[in-house]
């Protein structure tokens, strides 16, 4: 027998009837996000992978009961279970704590669910999509009349989306031979994975003993290639993964025009220096790439996703134009109506940009610079803390905020004991990376709210796990 209409409403999220049927379920969220908390009592549950697993079994399974628990039993257990980045220990990866205005803005985006394939499906989302876009395009290329972002899910996709652009336009300047990318062994694997998904040729890496492209080794191997008609895309990175370094980017662009060559950034984690007066210096030369990466769920305290891939005009994008007729029929375009297929590789697609366009209206360029300032000083106190101690030894400096240290004298295995000690413990979240001089922990701070206290603890409970 069918549902009657009103019961069904109250199911819904949209529609007059949704924001009743949701209020009393975000209590219910918000309960069980403050008692998982409470719970933990730390980044983690302790224990190590079996004994969570062991819990959340307890409470999920059957997962697919003949008999539904209703709502707010269902919320509240499973909700209560997950875990939460913004625990001031949790640092090990570039996966930010989202601010309160922009989750909230996700919600109105999970509500209404609106698909950006078509203007009819999303009319006042694809107009904020093209004005946010816009607006963080013109931070990255200032100087341009016509600079245009597309909305990714992240910096990998933003970087495929890059290599993809290269490849059509050295087709479209009639280049026969494919294109060449060439990348320092410090760029993010997903410059990779994107060549062996567009059939391209695997990229040349260039080593990076110091952590950085070295000008000196890129055009030795540029000058090396063969010149025109093979087209050759070089990628830099403002912010790798393992160390937070940015490559020298104006050397870079140097570099690349001398040698006919297309540059492309991937500053998924640095692009939000821009935002700060103070910081954005760090990335001069930015502005001279074709392609710009940018990740907005790193240093912008987004909930995924939240990426973008910027251009210093419209026209770069021109490649990804494609028609369907149920979506974009051309008399329909014609008449008048915006053409949304071309904004992504994907079809359905959610208003991402809405929760960056909230969070941008709401705290202003200058609001977002502080948190980043917020951050990086952080970063900055913590290498201080680190570089006190006799029992532990400090990388470097960090050039944004990720920070890399480890016990003094400590072997690979050894570093990776604390790291897992502390997993298994759910006292800390540290990362690992791999350098010449060896394995370190990583420690990437991503929280703006970040106390002295909570630096000095991190610390001692590296020493205090230590052997």
């Amino acid at each position: 027998m069918p549902v009657p209409a009103s019961a069904t409403a109250r199911l819904l999220a949209g529609g007059i009837e949704g924001p009743r049927a949701l209020r009393p379920m975000l209590d219910t969220v918000l309960d069980a996000l403050a008692t998982g908390a409470a719970d933990r009592g730390g980044p983690l549950p302790p224990g190590g992978p079996r004994a969570v697993a062991r819990r959340v079994r307890a409470v999920a399974e059957p997962v697919l009961p003949t008999v539904g628990t209703g709502a707010h039993q269902a919320l509240h257990t499973l909700v209560r279970a997950l875990s939460d980045p913004a625990e001031p220990h949790c640092t090990a990866h570039l996966h930010c704590p989202p601010l309160a205005v922009a989750a909230a803005a996700d919600l109105a985006a999970s509500a209404l669910n609106p698909s950006l394939d078509s203007w009819d499906q999303a009319p006042a989302a694809g107009e904020l999509e093209t004005l946010t876009c816009r607006a963080l395009a013109r931070l990255v290329h200032p100087h341009r009349p016509d600079p245009d972002a597309l909305a990714t899910t992240g910096g990998t996709e933003a970087n495929q989306l890059a290599l993809l652009l290269a490849r059509e336009a050295a087709r479209t300047a009639g280049a026969t031979a494919p294109l060449r990318i060439v990348c320092g062994a410090n760029a993010h694997h997903s410059v990779h994975r994107a060549a062996w998904l567009l059939n391209l040729p695997a990229p040349l890496t260039i080593p990076t003993p110091s952590g950085v492209l070295d000008p000196a080794r890129l055009h030795d191997t540029l000058a090396e290639l063969p010149g025109p008609p093979h087209p050759v895309l070089v990628v830099a990175t403002a912010g790798t993964t393992d160390t937070g370094a940015i490559d020298p980017l104006t050397r870079i662009a140097d570099l690349c025009d001398r040698h006919a060559a297309t540059l492309h950034i991937d500053a998924a984690y640095g692009g939000p220096l821009l935002f700060s007066d103070t910081l954005r210096t760090r990335l001069h030369g930015l502005d001279r790439a074709r392609t710009t990466a940018l990740d907005l769920h790193k240093l912008g305290w987004q909930p995924a996703a939240a990426g973008l891939l910027a251009v210093p005009d419209s026209a770069v994008l021109a490649p990804l134009a494609h028609r369907a007729d149920y979506l974009n029929a051309h008399d329909d375009t014609a008449a008048g109506l915006p053409d949304l297929l071309g904004r992504s590789l994907r079809t359905t697609r959610r208003p991402d940009i809405l929760k960056i366009a909230v969070t941008l209206r709401a705290l202003g360029r200058r609001g977002l610079g502080d948190l980043v300032e917020r951050a990086c000083a952080a970063a900055q106190h913590l290498a201080d803390l680190i570089d006190s101690r006799p029992g532990l030894d400090l990388y470097a400096r960090p050039a944004i905020s990720t920070v890399l240290f480890r016990p003094a004298g400590a072997d690979p295995a050894a570093v990776a004991a604390v790291r897992r000690r502390l997993l298994r413990e759910g006292r800390a979240v540290l990362g690992r990376a791999t350098t010449c001089e060896g394995l370190w922990l990583k420690a990437t701070v991503l929280n703006p709210h970040t106390q002295t206290s909570d630096l000095r603890a991190l610390v001692a409970l590296v020493e205090g796990s230590t052997p």
